[in-house]
């Protein structure tokens, strides 16, 4: 907030004009004094103290008039500044300019009103958006009314003030929640998980397979033994985002679409859980929905349910281009991209493979920037977070095929991700904790976009 000191340092003089209308006043008052004494000296006063009288009730005069005056401008100033600051506060920015100028007028009236002798002859606020940011500049003139001064002639002194004031508006932003409910997100959130798996698996196996064909699939069996899987903190993550989003957005500031790999792994793709909507609360009943993908039997279609590549270009398309964030027609765009970052697709459409493939056709790699960055291309913030693949020892299946490109897989996620916007959870930290986290680190950069 600026504003024009309203009278320099110290204590502000009388308006330059005023002062010398005064002194112009008091000059012709004690020569018509002497014009007195010189023509008639019958009078009650003594001469010398009626020509000192009227100067001295003028400068006393002067001395309590601007006293009021001094006290009425810094009020004056003082509701100015509240006046800006109203106009592009946080209630006005979530508004548009006519109601955050309404907001600001009414304040100054409110507290103008209020100032001893002063009257406002006139009061402009013109608010201004500039992409995200807001302004705000009120420029007011008015008088004070005098009291002792007006021997002299003068019942009131002008004054004129402005106020500017700038604040950062809120953006207009659409989430969307890009979640990995493949297989390999049904391992356990943490090791302690993973080992109770393993300790309860014949073969070992550190991953609750939900295989529709078996009523005794990995999946029940860490259902039955209480085991957290990551799929499960991921979509309690998920909606703790959601309402974090409803709590601190204005009406109408976010939007939530949530996504998904499919439900099923013969519908392995990207499928939309809950479109994109300003209703927060409902999109959130419907993230609850996520669950770990389904399989018809043991080692379908080659276990290849996780087409990485197929749904990155299939979310680059669901996304339209981004907006500045300055109104709810141009919002920016956030994608959250939640996985463990391994790709296991068929090499017909995985657009090459950076690792060996196992049979004819079978892909295992980690993610491929590159795609992420035609995302990033068009404007639109990737924010990643990357639920660190666990090293699966006791298993032959990661031992041959992932362990080689294991040290890669975080890297390659982190390229993925616009700067700043990437955090990685090991079983030791939370998930909902991140989540909470990269969706503040993401906000608070769409703050800085002008």
């Amino acid at each position: 907030m600026t504003r024009p000191d309203p009278g320099g340092p110290g204590w502000p003089e009388w308006p330059p004009t005023f002062k010398v209308q005064i002194m112009s006043r008091i000059l012709a008052a004690v020569c018509s004094a002497l014009r007195g004494v010189l023509t008639d000296c019958r009078g009650g006063l003594s001469a010398p103290f009626a020509i000192l009288l009227v100067p001295a009730v003028g400068m006393v005069g002067g001395a309590v008039d601007y006293g009021y005056y001094y006290s009425a401008r810094t009020k004056m100033a003082v509701a100015a500044d509240a006046a800006v600051l109203a106009a592009v506060g946080k209630v006005a920015s979530g508004g548009d300019t006519t109601s955050a100028k309404a907001s600001g007028l009414s304040v100054f009236s409110a507290q103008s009103d209020d100032v001893k002798n002063a009257t406002v002859a006139g009061a402009d606020l013109q608010v201004v958006d500039q992409g995200l940011t807001r302004t705000a500049t009120l420029t007011y003139s008015g008088s004070v009314k005098t009291s002792f001064m007006q021997v002299l002639g003068f019942s009131s002194i002008g004054f004129t003030g402005s106020s500017v004031a700038s604040s950062a508006k809120l953006p207009y932003i659409d989430f969307y929640m890009l979640l990995d409910n493949t297989p390999s997100m049904g391992v356990g959130a943490t090791t302690a998980d993973i080992n109770k798996m393993v300790a309860n698996t014949p073969d070992q196996c550190a991953f609750a397979c939900h295989d529709t064909s078996n009523a005794n699939n990995y999946y029940n069996k860490a259902k039955t033994l209480g085991v957290t899987m990551r799929i499960d903190v991921v979509r309690t993550a998920t909606q703790a985002l959601i309402d974090n989003a409803n709590a601190t957005a204005t009406a109408g500031q976010y939007r939530v679409g949530v996504y998904s790999f499919g439900a099923t792994a013969p519908a392995a793709k990207l499928t939309k859980v809950q479109p994109l909507t300003s209703n927060l609360p409902n999109a959130k009943t419907n993230a609850g929905t996520v669950d770990l993908m389904t399989v018809p039997n043991n080692n379908y279609n080659n276990d290849m349910d996780t087409p990485m590549n197929d749904v990155l270009a299939s979310i680059n398309s669901e996304i339209a281009a981004p907006g500045d964030g300055s109104t709810a027609a141009n919002p920016q765009k956030i994608l959250f991209f939640v996985s463990d970052g391994v790709a296991d697709q068929n090499l017909t459409t995985a657009a090459g493979c950076s690792q060996p493939v196992s049979g004819a056709n079978r892909c295992q790699m980690p993610i491929n920037p590159a795609q992420c960055t035609t995302i990033k291309n068009r404007g639109i913030k990737i924010a990643v977070l990357y639920t660190t693949y666990l090293p699966l020892p006791t298993n032959a299946w990661y031992n041959t095929w992932i362990k080689p490109f294991q040290a890669t897989i975080s890297a390659n996620m982190q390229a993925c991700a616009s700067p700043g916007l990437f955090f990685e959870v090991s079983p030791s930290q939370g998930i909902t904790e991140a989540m909470l986290a990269l969706f503040d680190k993401a906000t608070a950069m769409a703050h800085l976009t002008n």
